[in-house]
C-alpha cells in the first residue's frame, strides 16, 4: 500500500480530503450504531451470546475511542485502518462460530454488517482506489468463508463493496492530482507576479538611469562617449535578462523588500498627493478639487504608472515636451489620463518593444494596472501625439485586503 501519501492544501490550510475524512469517522459510528441494533433484532439466532455482545463492545470501544484519530489526514495512520479492517474481519469469522450453522446457511448477516463498509472505505480515502480494493477483497474472502460458499448474495455484496470503494479510491487519486496541479499553478503565478514587480522596479530605476547616461554621453562625446556606449551595452543586456527572465515562470519566485509593507495596504491614500511632485514647467496637472481616494497600496502602484508615463514622454518626445495629467473621480473607478504632444506612433510598435525586452509599457504600465484589476489603454495617431488613459476600479481595491497586503509586502 505504500507510504502515507502526501495531502496538498491549496489556499491555506484547506484540503479536499478533510470533509472526506470527517464523513469516513461519522460513518463508522452510524453504522456501528446499525450493527448494534441488527445484532440485537437476531440475538436469538446466536448460540453464544455473551460472546456476540463481547464483541460488540470491543467494537463499540475502538469505534468511540477512535473518533478523533480517523476525523483527519494527519492522525490516520496505515497502522490505524489495517487494525480496523482486522477487528472487521475477525467480527465476520466470529459470525459462523457464535451464531446457529442453520441461520449462517440461511444467510443471516454477519456481525458487523455494514460496519464493514467502513473500514474499506478508509482505505479509499487514505491511499485512493488500490488499497481500497485490497481492502474489499479482504472483507470479501471473509463473508465467503463466513458462508462457507459464494453465492449469488455474497457475490453480489462483495461486488457493491468494491465498486463503492474503488470508485471512491478513484474520486481521491483525482482530487489529489487536481490539488496539485491547482498549488503548482498558484505557486507559478506567484512566482510570475514577483518577477513583474521586480522588472518593474529595474524599469522605474536603473534602466531609467542607464538609458540617462547613454543618451546624455553620447551628446557630450569624449570621453563621456565611451561611458554612453558601455551604459548602452548594459542597458540592452539588462533588458534581454529581464525578457528571459519572465518568459521562464517555473523557476523560484525571487525574494524582495521594501518600506511599503510598514505601512497597512489599505490605508485610504489621497492619490492628489502622490502626482502632484510629478508636475513642473513641462506637466500641467488637473484634478478633482476633494479628496481621490484608494488603498495606500493602489494609489502608489496608480502613481508609478503614471510616473512611468512620463518617463515614456520625456525619453520619446523630449526633456522638454509637454504633457498634460487629467484626474477624474468617478462612481465606480478613478481614471488618470496622459496626454503628450509627441507625433505619436504606430500602436504595434507597442508589442515589438516589449519583444525587445523594453518593459515601460508591458511591466511598468499595463503590468501595474493588470495587479490592481485596472486597465491601461494607449491611443495614438501620428502627428496629433499619445494618450494614455489608466483606470482603476475602487470597489475591487476596497473589498480585496488580501490582494492589497500582497501588493504591500514589496
Amino acid at each position: 500500500m505504500g507510504g502515507k501519501p502526501r495531502s496538498v492544501a491549496v489556499g491555506g490550510s484547506f484540503s479536499v480530503e478533510q470533509p472526506l475524512w470527517i464523513a469516513i469517522s461519522a460513518f463508522r459510528v452510524l453504522t456501528l450504531l446499525y450493527a448494534i441494533g441488527r445484532y440485537a433484532e437476531h440475538e436469538q439466532h446466536y448460540t453464544n451470546q455473551l460472546g456476540a455482545w463481547i464483541y460488540m463492545g470491543v467494537l463499540s470501544a475502538w469505534t468511540l475511542g477512535t473518533v478523533r484519530v480517523f476525523w483527519s489526514k494527519e492522525t490516520c495512520t496505515r497502522r490505524w485502518l489495517v487494525v480496523d479492517l482486522a477487528l472487521i474481519v475477525l467480527g465476520i469469522l466470529l459470525t459462523r462460530a457464535f451464531d446457529a450453522p442453520h441461520w449462517v446457511a440461511g444467510g443471516d448477516v454477519t456481525l458487523p454488517t455494514i460496519r464493514a463498509a467502513s473500514a474499506v472505505l478508509g482505505f479509499a480515502v487514505y491511499g485512493g482506489w488500490l488499497p481500497a480494493a485490497f481492502a474489499g477483497v479482504v472483507v470479501g474472502v471473509a463473508n465467503v468463508i463466513e458462508a462457507g460458499k459464494l453465492d449469488s448474495s455474497n457475490l453480489h455484496n462483495i461486488v457493491l463493496l468494491l465498486l463503492a470503494g474503488v470508485a471512491i479510491g478513484f474520486v481521491i487519486d483525482l482530487a489529489r492530482k487536481s490539488e496539485e496541479t491547482l498549488a503548482r499553478a498558484l505557486e507559478i503565478q506567484a512566482a510570475t507576479r514577483e518577477r513583474e514587480r521586480l522588472a518593474r522596479d529595474i524599469h522605474d530605476g536603473v534602466l531609467q538611469v542607464l538609458s540617462l547616461v547613454s543618451r546624455r554621453g553620447a551628446e557630450l562625446g569624449g570621453e563621456a562617449a565611451e561611458i554612453a556606449a558601455l551604459a548602452g551595452e548594459q542597458e540592452v543586456a539588462l533588458r534581454r535578462l529581464i525578457a528571459s527572465g519572465l518568459s521562464a515562470p517555473d523557476g523560484p519566485a525571487p525574494g524582495g523588500t521594501g518600506t511599503a509593507a510598514a505601512v497597512d495596504p489599505t490605508t485610504p491614500q489621497d492619490l492628489r498627493a502622490l502626482l502632484a511632485p510629478l508636475s513642473d514647467s513641462r506637466v500641467s496637472l488637473a484634478q478633482p478639487g476633494t479628496e481621490v481616494l484608494l488603498p495606500y497600496a493602489a494609489a502608489g502602484e496608480l502613481a508609478a504608472a503614471v510616473g512611468a508615463a512620463l518617463d515614456n514622454v520625456r525619453r520619446h518626445v523630449g526633456e522638454q515636451a509637454q504633457a498634460w495629467i487629467l484626474v477624474e473621480d468617478e462612481p465606480d473607478q478613478v481614471v488618470v489620463s496622459v496626454r503628450d504632444e509627441g507625433p505619436g506612433f504606430d500602436p504595434a510598435r507597442l508589442a515589438e518593444a516589449e519583444r525587445e525586452g523594453r518593459l515601460g509599457v508591458s511591466q511598468s504600465i499595463r503590468g501595474r494596472l493588470r495587479d490592481l484589476g485596472g486597465s491601461a489603454e494607449f491611443f495614438s495617431a501620428a502627428g496629433q501625439g499619445t494618450e494614455v488613459e489608466l483606470r482603476v476600479p475602487k470597489q475591487r481595491q476596497h473589498g480585496s485586503q488580501h490582494s492589497g497586503q500582497r501588493e504591500g509586502k514589496r
